[in-house]
């Protein structure tokens, strides 16, 4: 677990802005087909958040719903005005959300735990 206070991110053209108080769980690494198209990458590396410790600090996030490969719902929050993957939510864990680790403005805040 990484022990830092105050863990800020936001999008590219800096209209959203949310803090993470408290530690980071370890990073997962996704490369199934969901993950893949919504980063335009090979795959997808997310962070979990409690909820409790997740604050949005300005600009409000549009989302996207889909049943993903998994059979679970997930809504992809994004900033409407530059497009920039935030974090993902999910009504099977109401209790965090899963921060895209680009979003962070201090990449070495993110410890990978395991690829899927």
């Amino acid at each position: 677990m990484t022990s830092r206070k105050d863990i800020e991110g936001g999008c590219l053209c800096g209209a959203i802005r949310f803090a993470v108080v408290g530690s980071l769980a370890p990073a997962a690494y996704c490369h199934c087909s969901d993950c893949r198209k919504c980063t335009g990458s090979a795959f997808n590396v997310s962070v979990p958040v409690s909820v409790d410790i997740f604050n949005l600090l300005s600009g409000k996030p549009k989302g996207f719903s889909k049943t993903a490969d998994s059979g679970n719902e997930l809504t992809r929050h994004f900033c409407p005005e530059c497009g920039s993957p935030l974090y993902t939510s999910s009504p099977r864990h109401p209790d965090r959300v899963y921060v895209k680790a680009g979003s962070l403005d201090d990449p070495n805040v993110v410890a990978p735990a395991h690829q899927s």
